[in-house]
């Protein structure tokens, strides 16, 4: 997320940051910013960045590579970024057969993206690692937990890829994982190798995952193997108590960059017909491509709270050129106002959805002042606000304020009507042109199963 707002330098940065704390970061190097040619990041990183990044200590591989069309099409660019690293971590949604074959060939290990049981079983007989994920938004996990069941937990993990700070506040991270699959039915003792061993042997950390002589002593104690909630944890035998702050300089700040704002850039000129429109499914990321015809009136297309039918707008916040992308979803439940974000995957330039252009133009304002952040407004009032100074995706604040914060903005989204139990993780991924079908950047609709760009009348 970093390396798409900072470059490579935000990655070296927060390499440095993380080293000195009792918690072990490893890292990924970003194989794909941006995700694809339909993103707009502050600069792309090279091969020459993804090898100082994999020069590092905890570096341990090549990140995700989310541009699958191209290493199925053998892409010189993307398979020389492959050449680097034999350990490489896969996106591959709704990838099936001989194109699934093809990059589990090009040398990607695993997959976070199966969302059925058929797809999950493909990629464990493809060779690869099948990891589970269960985040805020996007929920796989009783999908994909028939399979740990009846074939074992044999290069199976768990992971969260995003959850909200809430979520992990009240039910927990990994461990909410483990205590979701025990309650299913998976035997303790493999929900727990799904949860350490699994991913330490993935990963190639032969020194973590197993209580064994000669391992490091990263150890949980718990009461019971049911709620899987520790009352001790000690890390390298030292009792952790509480993480340090790290300090946070100011060059990782200020990173929105916006031009002229008003709301006439929301304005979608339009003469009737229908026009495509995003449609979001309920628990996972993926989108419909739907069409309907926008309100209209005067020339121009309009929200309609009615028929659920918001505008929504993704603008290039890192370079201020101005370039918007326009467009119609369908799903957030909203009756007035506007939601906006700098958070959204994986460019993380600004996406906002709303009702009207003033409440629109009033919310990306409102970013653009706070530095970067999430924000919820009705007319030019805002209701609640989320501040993420830090490349604008991260709070510097304690975690007790920023799920304070947290909380506020989905209560105030609900107020506006939204109906989405985490609106903003939902939004976020709106604007990821990697997962299919409808999805919207700053350059426009991308209709992610044909891989190109789309005009917004269908």
């Amino acid at each position: 997320e970093l390396a798409n707002v900072l470059g490579s330098d935000g990655v070296h940065w927060l390499l440095d940051a993380s080293a000195e704390i009792p918690l072990d970061v490893f890292f990924m190097a970003s194989s794909c910013v941006p995700a694809s040619v339909y993103e707009s990041p502050r600069r792309s990183l090279t091969v020459g960045d993804l090898e100082g990044l994999l020069r590092r200590r905890r570096v341990i591989g090549l990140a995700e590579m989310m541009n699958f069309p191209g290493v199925v099409a053998g892409d010189e660019h993307e398979l020389a970024k492959l050449a680097l690293a034999t350990h490489v971590d896969g996106h591959a949604p709704g990838v099936r057969g001989r194109e699934l074959q093809a990059y589990a060939a090009a040398g990607i290990r695993s997959d976070h993206e199966a969302s059925t049981a058929d797809e999950g079983r493909e990629r464990l007989r493809a060779g690869m690692w099948l990891l589970i994920r269960e985040a805020s938004a996007a929920r796989n996990l009783h999908a994909l937990l028939p399979l740990a069941r009846d074939y074992g937990p044999h290069r199976i993990a768990f992971c969260t890829d995003d959850r909200e700070p809430e979520h992990i506040d009240a039910d927990g991270h990994i461990n909410a994982i483990v205590r979701d699959a025990v309650a299913f039915g998976i035997p303790p003792e493999d929900a727990l190798v799904m949860a350490s061993h699994n991913v330490a042997q993935y990963h190639g950390l032969e020194h973590l995952g197993a209580v064994a002589p000669g391992r490091q002593a990263d150890l949980l104690l718990l009461p019971d193997l049911e709620r899987f909630v520790p009352d001790l944890v000690l890390k390298r035998g030292s009792l952790v108590e509480q993480i340090p702050p790290a300090p946070v300089p100011e060059w990782v700040k200020h990173t929105v960059r916006l031009g002229a704002l008003g709301p006439e850039m929301f304005r979608v000129p339009w003469d009737g017909g229908p026009a495509r429109v995003i449609g979001l499914v309920p628990g996972q990321i993926i989108t419909e491509s739907l069409v309907d015809e926008p309100a209209q009136g005067r020339g121009e297309a309009f929200a309609d709270p009615e028929r659920d039918l918001a505008k929504i707008a993704v603008i290039e916040r890192h370079l201020g050129t101005g370039r918007i992308g326009l467009g119609f979803v369908r799903g957030f439940g909203l009756r007035r106002g506007a939601l906006a974000s700098t958070v959204s995957h994986d460019a993380h330039n600004v996406i906002v959805v709303g009702t009207d252009d003033t409440s629109m133009a009033f919310a990306v304002r409102r970013l653009a002042n706070l530095g970067g952040g999430i924000v919820v407004v009705d007319g030019a009032q805002a209701l609640a606000e989320l501040p993420l100074p830090v490349a604008g995706i991260l709070s510097d604040r304690p975690l007790a304020d920023v799920i304070a914060g947290s909380h506020a903005i989905v209560a105030a989204a609900a107020e506006l009507g939204c109906t989405i139990e985490a609106p903003f993780q939902l939004l976020a991924f709106l604007a990821l042109s990697v997962i299919p079908s409808l999805k919207i950047t700053d350059r426009g609709l991308v209709d992610v199963d044909r891989f190109e760009l789309v005009p917004l009348r269908a």
